[in-house]
This record gives C-alpha cells, structure tokens and sequence, in this order.
C-alpha cells in the first residue's frame, strides 16, 4: 500500500473544474473546425427526418381519379360532386373505354376510375342495391388500401343522403382524441425524432474519443495532469450542450415541415430529454472502449 509523503495531503477523487473546462474548450474548437462533426451534428439530422418523414407518410393527400359516366343523369352528377366535394379526390372526364384505364395508370395520370354505368339513375330509383365501378391502381398497396377506404366513406354518405333519414338500433358516434385528423405524421415523427437524437448522441461520442485513441493523443491525454473523470466529462459536455440544441432544432423542423403539435410541459420535455441525450453519450462511451478505429465506431453506433 502506497503511503502518502508526510505533510502532504492524499489527492481526492475531485473534479478539477479548470482542467474539465479546458478539455471542454478543446473539444469545442475540434467541432467547430471538423466539417464530418458539424454534418453529424447539422445536416444529418435534418437530412434523415425529411427521408424518413416523408417515406413513412401513410396518408394521401390527393388522388387523381377519372371519371366515366355512361348515364350522364341527374343522379351520377349528385355522384361525381360528392367526390369532387372531398379533398382527397381531384377528378377529371375519361371519355375512353374504362378497359384502356391501364394506360393512365402507366402514365401516373390517374390513380382510380370511377365508372357510372349508363342505367344509373334507373337502378336508383327501382333497384334496392345499385353498382358502379371503381378501377384503383393498386401498384402501391397502401395506397390503393386508403383510397378504397376514401371511396367506401363517401359511398356510405352519398347512399346516406339518398335514402333519408332511416332509423338505426344504435347511433354509432366515435370520439378520436388528440389525433382527430388521424394524421400517420403525428405518431411517426416524434419517434423518428428520438432515434435521430440517440443516433447522434452515440456517434458523436463514441468517434471523439476513439480518434484520440486512433490519433496517439489519448495517451498524451492520459499522461498529463488530467484525470480520467474530467477526460470523459470535458469530452462528453460539448455533445451535451450540441444535442440538446439540436434535439431543439429538429423539433421545430418537425413542427414546421410536418405541422406536428406541442402539447404538455416544455420544462419536462426539456429535462427528459437531457436524461435522454446522457443515455446516448452512455451507449457512446460503452461504444469507444471496444472499437479500435472511427470507422468501426460509426458501424457499431449506426447499429
């Protein structure tokens, strides 16, 4: 056992605030003049929520539909302007036959064909179950899934508006809380936000203190009055202070370019999400004690 010399008081297991801030410095001057640490930090973020924001978007905005219509009667027209009055559906006359519709399918000119036959209005007022045909391009599946559901709901209205009020065993009336619209962004962007932030967080960690290893300084580093706690601590505060102020950043691209809602607490948004930003520098330094190179640490963090 190491005995300290007499007279000389045994060095605690403090903090040197001076030492940390200097570290802290250094690592501030590395960013600012690293153009792959302010991509990481700046553009990647946004760059990656626009690509995934926009990839997952589950919904339609507008659905070019063609339009033929054989009976050209008083009731087709009440039809074609329950459509038109949606704004998911832009239509336009197809005087073709409904056949050919493939061609406009394979010209992206439209993505469904409202076909009326020609006793229409006839079917209406005799018939106790009328058809028409819709063709959708069902190319993308999801797609062709949400515009069958469009064309169901205005169908279920427009027999609605036909038939009167008719009394029903049970009035069925659903109340959607916080998401009335059901907009998929409102669920998917959050999320995608929260794994941008960890992804950033362990990358940036992990590859800083893995280049000091590369590079030969760490063991200037550690040979220096520097302690390994204000080390790991002078290196991690730069990306804390960074990623929270882009944790900030990306919410409000979210907001702007998705229109995504704040709702809540922002001082214990701001607080989680600092405990948040400490779990991805965490999974950064557990990161940088296994890998030997950047490249290896920028693999396992992606992951």
């Amino acid at each position: 056992m190491a005995w300290p010399l007499p007279g000389r008081k045994p060095e605690m297991a403090v903090i040197n605030l001076q030492r940390t801030r200097a570290i802290a410095w250094k690592e501030f001057l590395h960013i600012r003049y690293d153009p792959r640490t302010l991509f990481l930090l700046f553009v990647f973020p946004v760059v990656e929520l626009i690509m995934l924001g926009y990839a997952l978007n589950m919904e339609i905005q507008r659905v070019d539909m063609a339009v033929v219509d054989y009976s050209r009667s008083t009731q087709s027209r009440r039809l074609i302007e329950s459509f038109a009055g949606s704004p998911f559906f832009h239509l336009f006359p197809f005087e073709r036959r409904p056949e050919e519709a493939d061609e406009l399918f394979k010209r992206r000119v439209a993505q469904a064909v409202l076909v009326i036959p020609a006793d229409f209005d006839r079917q209406m007022t005799q018939n106790p179950l009328t058809s028409v045909q819709i063709i959708i391009d069902a190319a993308d599946a999801n797609a062709a899934t949400l515009i069958r559901k469009y064309c169901q709901q205005i169908l279920l209205r427009f027999n609605e508006k036909q038939m009167g009020a008719v009394p029903q065993p049970v009035d069925f009336r659903p109340a959607i809380l916080f998401n009335p619209d059901l907009k998929s962004a409102y669920f998917f962007v959050p999320g995608i936000v929260a794994l941008i932030l960890m992804l950033v967080a362990a990358l940036l960690t992990s590859v800083a203190i893995t280049r000091e290893r590369e590079l030969g300084s760490m063991e200037q580093l550690l040979v220096s009055p520097v302690r390994p706690n204000e080390l790991i601590l002078g290196k991690v505060l730069p990306y804390i202070a960074l990623a929270f102020i882009e944790s900030v950043f990306i919410v409000g691209m979210g907001k702007l370019l998705f229109g995504i809602p704040f709702r809540g607490s922002l001082l214990l948004l701001a607080l989680l999400t600092i405990v948040y930003i400490l779990v991805g520098l965490s999974l950064g330094i557990m990161i940088s004690t296994r890998a030997k190179t950047q490249q290896v640490a920028m693999m396992v963090a992606n992951v």
